[in-house]
């Protein structure tokens, strides 16, 4: 087997797979990008975020976001409503509140529950994310990395230097990143840690509009967080925009699978979920779905990201555990890890992302 050094070149290994692959968490046309949440944290980092994905459009020349707002709703005095409504208010974002009387003026086809409140996240939207890989992939080229996709990495083997093993060679670097998606743990096997991830299998549904064009996003039609449904959180949806006349309205959560074998999941328990809500919700939609793929999510058990440097080999960095909501981070992520990776000070206070914070549920796997 060949040996190379990553002591010149940066490498960026696909497990298994060649590029663009749809067996993982980041493929597809389309992801909400927002500032709307319940913790200030992730609202200061996306501030930095916005900047850093219109500094890549300019550079790149590629439109990589469009502007749509997103709506916001779910009962009004609930705390995570609550909680999300005082973040934004807290941190200035500029939002819209809206009220009964103006709701289907300013929102039309959507119903507002009796008892939910409604607010517009007015910078959030829609991010291009096949797109947006693409991108990212030929500026890490044109910067000098190198990426080896459809090449296993199969051992790491920590130590002053770190040995990668791979279907196709061995590799040796002073520090390596190990961001593996719901691969992360066999990958982190090798070093003797195991993190408390789940992965999930998700039903990405689409749903016709009984009147083409009704929740389009040239008609800025936009993006949409319900926070509770009947006893159920969170279902989101982004306007028709990948397939023509459908609208993407998921549930963030699905079934535990094992990533080699996701095909075997067949649980559809929240598609009769989302049949109630889009009958009850969105009286434009046929409320069956008409296209149904399907993404993987690696939750922790805060659904926190994790972010850290591997508590016995500090050369040894991960970024793990997203959650179905870490793509709009990417930037911020990769430079947050680029600064581990280094040994400076992160950007960003850390604390709620360290392994620490799992003392009771971190594992050895030696």
């Amino acid at each position: 087997m060949a040996s190379n050094s990553f002591s010149i070149c940066a490498y960026l290994f696909s497990v298994s797979f060649v590029l663009p692959h749809t067996r993982g968490s980041s493929h597809g046309q389309t992801r909400i990008i927002r500032k709307a949440y319940q913790q200030d944290f992730y609202t200061h980092m996306m501030e930095e975020c916005y900047e850093l994905w219109a500094q890549l459009e300019r550079e790149a020349g590629v439109k990589l976001y469009r502007q749509t707002g997103l709506l916001v709703m779910g009962p009004e005095e609930s705390q995570g409503y609550q909680m999300i409504k005082n973040t934004l208010q807290k941190n200035k974002v500029p939002i819209e509140i809206l009220n009964r009387d103006n709701f289907s003026q300013h929102i039309p086809n959507v119903n507002l529950a009796l008892g939910d409140g409604a607010m517009v996240d007015i910078t959030a939207g829609v991010l291009y994310a096949d797109r947006a890989l693409k991108t990212v992939q030929r500026q890490f080229e044109k910067l000098g990395g190198v990426i080896r996709d459809n090449e296993q990495v199969t051992d790491v083997k920590p130590g002053p230097v770190v040995t990668v093993t791979t279907s196709a060679g061995v590799y040796r670097a002073k520090s390596v990143v190990v961001t593996a998606g719901p691969w992360a743990n066999r990958l982190l096997a090798h070093t003797g840690l195991q993190l408390p991830l789940t992965v999930v299998k998700i039903n990405v549904c689409y749903w016709k509009e009984k009147v083409p064009g009704s929740y389009n996003v040239k008609q800025r039609f936009p993006c949409f967080l319900l926070t509770e449904f009947e006893e159920t959180k969170d279902i989101y949806g982004l306007p028709s925009n990948e397939y023509p006349g459908l609208m993407k309205i998921c549930y963030h959560g699905g079934s535990e699978t094992n990533p080699d074998q996701r095909d075997k999941t067949t649980n559809r328990s929240d598609i009769d979920i989302l049949q109630r809500c889009v009958a009850c919700c969105f009286p434009g939609l046929v409320p069956e779905p008409a296209v149904v793929e399907s993404c993987l999510y690696t939750l922790t058990p805060d659904h926190h990201f994790v972010l850290d440097c591997h508590p016995s080999h500090s050369n040894i960095v991960f970024g793990a555990g997203f959650s179905g909501h870490g793509f709009k981070f990417g930037p911020i992520i990769g430079k947050l890890l680029c600064e581990l990776v280094l040994g400076e000070v992160p950007s960003y206070d850390l604390s709620p992302f360290r392994i620490r914070r799992f003392q009771d549920k971190t594992k050895s796997a030696l």
